[in-house]
């Protein structure tokens, strides 16, 4: 007999753990399938809100940083201090994954370490999940389950998803590369413990950033891109030589596709759903994904739940619609920005000259801190809109310009 569970999370990330502890306080039986020892490259930011949102004690965090540095292509920094009351909180994903995993398993959820192989169906149309316990000899014949409904928490290059939903609604990816030093001293070439470092300079990243994020006694030193060919591991090491850190151990070093446009469905229809990265919720423009991952997470466990009290597919489609309700707009904004500012280095240039402005900076901090867009101070929002429209206006001029001397040569 195949043991059957009322809810399968594959995944255990903080989308993954985040569902299976919900649907477990629900009173499910849940089973949490992790492929262990897998931690995501990640700068590790965390707003304070979700600390409030997921019950996660402060003691998680290995270090605050109170502002963010912008270096544009010609090395011109902007500093942006959150403000008063304010902090960017920082984790370290080996220590919060694994922390959000046990609590899940402390109240109900049975955690299984093992490799996701395949999605099946019973001779009654019941979700099999096949997978690999961790150890297992190679060729050996999978474990299988049965699960009423299927949350997929797998990652960007999601197996559940590309089992279940259309392949054309694959969303776009940046790759991301990091590596893990142990941090230089306080001051060494201008680090700061407190503060996280934005590189916005294509020969660090053509399309997106490269950064410098404090752990407390380790740093996250990484780059993201989206242009094939585009060699991350090199980008990295350019970029700690520069910086004078190649002289510091590298505690590890990870890789992973991190997409940045959500899903347009994330369910089958029938008895699946996607949350987290599997659903593209990592934010453009900034690449923040853990709240919104967590996010994601308990809204398909409340879709899940919802689903295994009516038994109608239709309540799996909740995840996508809450999550939209809330983070749609921003998320539409944000990728706005990354299509417009990051386009080249002059357009970036731009960009961190206009993060000069104090309400610009107030009200990106408010919007990171409260996760929706600032709805204080009207009239710093018009400001900001003529500011960003004259910008527009004066690029659009420069490629006309550009356009006229082209045409004449």
């Amino acid at each position: 007999m195949t043991e059957q569970y009322d809810a399968i999370v594959v995944g255990g990330g903080p989308s993954g753990a985040t569902a299976a502890n919900d649907l477990a306080l629900a009173g499910h039986k849940v089973m949490l399938l992790d492929k262990a020892g897998r931690i995501k490259p990640c700068g590790g930011a965390v707003p304070p809100r979700m600390l409030k949102d997921f019950d996660v004690p402060i003691e998680l965090l290995c270090t605050t940083a109170n502002s963010a540095r912008m270096i544009s292509p010609n090395n011109r920094k902007v500093d942006m201090p959150v403000g008063e009351g304010g902090f960017v909180g920082m984790v370290d994903r080996d220590v919060f994954d694994e922390w959000l995993r046990v609590r899940a398993s402390q109240n109900g959820a049975t955690r299984i370490d093992g490799t996701f192989e395949a999605l099946e169906r019973d001779s009654d149309g019941t979700a099999i999940i096949a997978y690999r316990p961790k150890g297992s000899p190679r060729g050996s014949e999978p474990v299988r389950v049965r699960a009423k409904v299927v949350v997929g928490c797998d990652g960007g290059n999601s197996g559940v998803a590309r089992a279940t939903l259309p392949e054309s609604d694959k969303p776009n990816f940046v790759a991301a590369y990091h590596e893990v030093i142990e941090s230089p001293p306080e001051g060494f070439n201008g680090f700061e413990g407190n503060r996280c470092d934005v590189f916005y300079q294509g020969k660090h990243s053509p399309d997106f950033y490269a950064w410098v994020f404090p752990h407390g006694d380790k740093t996250s030193v990484g780059v993201g891109s989206a242009v094939k060919g585009f060699e991350l591991r090199k980008a990295v090491a350019n970029l700690r030589e520069e910086l004078g850190m190649t002289e510091f151990k590298t505690v590890r070093v990870e890789g992973a596709p991190i997409p940045l446009k959500p899903r347009k469905r994330w369910d089958n229809g029938k008895d699946v759903v996607v949350a987290g990265d599997a659903a593209g919720t990592v934010a453009p423009a900034s690449g923040e994904g853990i709240y919104y991952a967590m996010y994601g997470g308990r809204a398909a466990a409340e879709a899940a739940g919802e689903f295994l009290r009516t038994g109608d597919p239709k309540a799996l489609k909740i995840a996508r619609a809450r999550f939209m309700k809330a983070h749609g707009q921003v998320f539409w904004v944000l990728g706005m920005m990354q299509w417009f500012w990051y386009r080249s280095d002059n357009m970036r240039e731009r960009f961190v000259k206009l993060c000069m402005d104090k309400d610009i900076q107030q009200l990106t901090w408010e919007a990171y801190m409260n996760k929706e867009l600032a709805k204080k101070k009207p009239m710093a929002h018009v400001k900001i809109f003529i500011k960003d429209t004259g910008q527009l206006i004066l690029a659009a001029g420069n490629a006309v310009r550009n356009l006229g001397k082209q045409k004449a040569a």
